[in-house]
This record gives structure tokens, C-alpha cells and sequence, in this order.
């Protein structure tokens, strides 16, 4: 059984200055360089934002804090430090908690790893995504396979957890070729890894570049292959699955902050672009900050940062809560599906359960082996 996120809160910060354009997404970023005044006062605007949703949420116990978006490790460590500590201020913290920042293995960023740590971050995500100097040219990536390995070792020694991303089912990846890969990645020292498989969404320079015919992903059949050697090599090597894409050696290695988001709890979001989800009056409400750097910053001194602001009805809030507990281990309690008609003894859930693409344990429903590759239809199939 999994502990109830109670009255905690955890903090999503979203840094949206990157190093380059990032081709998965098309997010409007911007280059880091010559823009440090306007950098300073996000930094403002954040710790404002942050008092202000304090103010919303009431006295609550601080869960976790995440550092993400575009490159929050080329912030300055002294404003990272800022936010650390007027986060613990405002809310108070339930003990030692998790504080993660995402990076990328590029030299530069690598070389304030240990001033990031002295700024109290403990807990970093860094994109490593393939060890293969061409693979990171396709993806668009701006470091080499080199410096990632370079940046694992600064890393390991900087922070006491580390966690890499890997992308997977790339163009022109073999099963043999991927096995090797992944094995050499195995042996950089890491507690955590989060496999991806790629995906093309029509909107990105991927999905473009799919459509023009220049990317040709795997097909499905070994896209299922190299999933499955994944799991395989993984689990030899000790990790747990403890969520669709996200494996750790140990439960102590897992991310605190994403399980506190995928078993339902408050997070505020600040900075521009940032989702969070809050209880407030006891509703289940949705927030979006303005996404441009400076709509953010108008409107947080304006009182008004989000660009969105929408109560969940019942139904939305147990559908979230389906659509993110499926995709770990612990599932979803079966009270939280009577919102949404389903029960294990009738009707499509009984018939997932017969089926043997879902289990139920103790009052919980989850993914068994056979569902989890094929999630997404065994979403659709509750959900229609």
C-alpha cells in the first residue's frame, strides 16, 4: 500500500532558457547567453510566485522539489539556492527530502555540478539519451557521447543520487546494437534510469521530419523487441520497473518527487510554462503559468501568472489519477474508479482483469507484465 500524499505539497520550478532549440517539443526557448537581467528577474518573479501560491495552499509539509524544463542547470547556483531556501521557509519540510535537478552532459554544464550541490540540489537527471555520437546528432542532442560519460562520473561524485534518461527505438537501431549500448551504459554507475522509447509527435521537428520521410523509426514489431531487451537487461542488472519508463536499483532510488506526482498530490508550479495541480476549497484545480518569459513575469507582478485556472470535476480528477497510477507498480485503490463507473467485478475492468492485462491486489488495480507494453490500449479500452 502506498502512503497517501496527505497534506503535502511538492514544488515544480521550470526554467525555460536552453542551450539550443529542442527538437522534441518546439517550446519557445531561448539561448542561455547575454541574458542575464532578464534571468534575474524571473529568479524575482519566481520566489514571488512561489509566496503567493503558498499563500493559497495553507499550512503544508514540503515533499520534494524538481528543477526542470529547458537547461535549469545553467542557472546560477546562488539563485538555485534562493528558491531551495525560501521553498523549506514556506513550506515546512517533512524531513530530508528530494531535490532534483535536470541537466545535460554537456562539458559546461558538467563543470557546475559541484556548486549546484553546494546549492542543495541531491538529486540529478541528467539526458544522456544514446552513447552513439551519430544517434545524438540525429536526436539534435549538443554533446558528444564522451562527454557523457564524463559527465556520469562528475555527476557520481557531485550528487549522492543520479538518474539518466536513454532514448531508444532510434532510427535505425538494431536489438544486438542496443543491447551493447545499454550494456556499456549499465556499467557508468548510475541508481536510476528512465528508458524512453521515441515517439514522433506531428507538431515537432521530429514529426516533420517523419512526414518529409528522413526519419524512419523502428517498426513495431521491433520497436516490442528492443522494449522487451530493455526490460530484460535492466532487470538482470538489478533495476526495478517501478513505472512504465522508469527503473531504479532499490526503492530508495526512486524518484520521490515523480511518485508523489503520479499518486495524486499537490505541486505548485512557477516559472513560465509550468503545470501544478493544488487542492483548493477542496476541489481539485488545474494550473498553466503563462508560457512566454515575460507574459510570466507581467503577470506575476500583476497578480495573475497562470493563463489557466480550471476546477476538475470528479470525473477529470479520477480519470488523472487512472492515467498516471497505471503506469506504476503500486496502480490505482479501487475506490478511485467509482468515479468513473468501474468496478472489478463487471464491465470493461472485469474484462481486463480476466484477460490478464491488468491484476488486482488488495484493493488496488495495476499493470501486469502483459499490460504495461501495451498501456496505452488498456487505458482506451477503460476510458471509452
Amino acid at each position: 500500500m502506498p502512503p497517501s500524499p496527505g497534506s503535502d505539497v511538492a514544488l515544480y520550478v521550470h526554467w525555460p532558457y536552453c542551450a539550443r532549440i529542442c527538437p522534441y517539443c518546439d517550446f519557445n526557448v531561448v539561448r542561455d547567453r547575454g541574458r542575464t537581467d532578464e534571468q534575474a528577474r524571473l529568479v524575482e518573479a519566481i520566489l514571488t510566485d512561489m509566496e503567493a501560491q503558498a499563500a493559497l495552499t495553507g499550512p503544508r509539509r514540503l515533499a520534494s522539489i524538481f528543477f526542470g524544463g529547458g537547461t535549469p542547470s545553467l542557472m546560477n547556483p546562488a539563485a538555485v539556492a534562493r528558491v531551495i531556501n525560501r521553498a523549506r521557509t514556506l513550506w515546512s519540510p517533512r524531513g530530508p527530502i528530494e531535490i532534483t535537478l535536470e541537466a545535460n552532459p554537456t562539458d559546461a554544464e558538467a563543470d557546475r555540478f559541484a556548486a549546484m550541490a553546494e546549492a542543495g540540489i541531491n538529486r540529478l537527471s541528467m539526458g544522456v539519451q544514446a552513447l552513439d555520437d551519430a544517434s545524438l546528432k540525429a536526436l539534435g542532442r549538443n554533446h558528444s557521447a564522451d562527454e557523457a560519460r564524463r559527465a556520469v562520473a562528475v555527476a557520481a561524485r557531485a550528487f549522492p543520487r543520479l538518474s539518466i534518461d536513454l532514448i531508444y527505438a532510434r532510427p535505425g537501431q538494431t536489438v544486438p546494437g542496443w543491447r551493447a549500448e545499454l550494456s556499456e551504459a549499465l556499467d557508468l554507475g548510475f541508481e536510476h534510469v528512465s528508458p524512453y522509447q521515441l515517439t514522433i509527435e506531428p507538431t515537432t521537428a521530429f514529426g516533420r521530419a517523419f512526414a518529409r520521410g528522413t526519419l524512419v523509426p523502428p517498426d513495431e514489431d521491433l520497436a516490442a523487441e528492443l522494449y522487451e531487451t530493455t526490460q530484460d537487461l535492466l532487470e538482470a542488472a538489478g533495476f526495478d520497473a517501478y513505472e512504465v519508463s522508469n527503473h531504479a536499483r532499490g526503492e530508495a532510488a526512486r524518484s520521490s518527487h515523480n511518485l508523489h506526482v503520479w499518486r495524486g498530490g499537490d505541486y505548485v508550479g512557477v516559472g513560465p510554462g509550468a503545470h501544478g495541480r493544488l487542492t483548493l476549497d477542496g476541489v481539485r484545480t488545474a494550473t498553466v503559468a503563462h508560457r512566454g518569459i515575460a507574459d510570466y513575469i507581467a503577470g506575476v507582478a500583476a497578480e495573475a501568472p497562470w493563463v489557466e485556472r480550471d476546477s476538475q470535476s470528479p470525473d477529470e480528477a479520477a480519470e488523472e489519477r487512472l492515467l498516471l497510477g497505471l503506469r506504476t507498480v503500486e496502480g490505482v485503490s479501487v475506490a478511485d474508479l467509482v468515479a468513473l463507473d468501474l468496478s472489478p467485478d463487471r464491465g470493461r475492468l472485469a474484462d481486463l482483469l480476466t484477460d490478464g492485462f491488468l491484476s488486482l491486489q488488495d484493493n488496488r488495480v495495476a499493470a501486469t507484465a502483459t499490460g504495461r507494453p501495451l498501456l496505452d490500449a488498456v487505458l482506451k479500452a477503460l476510458l471509452t
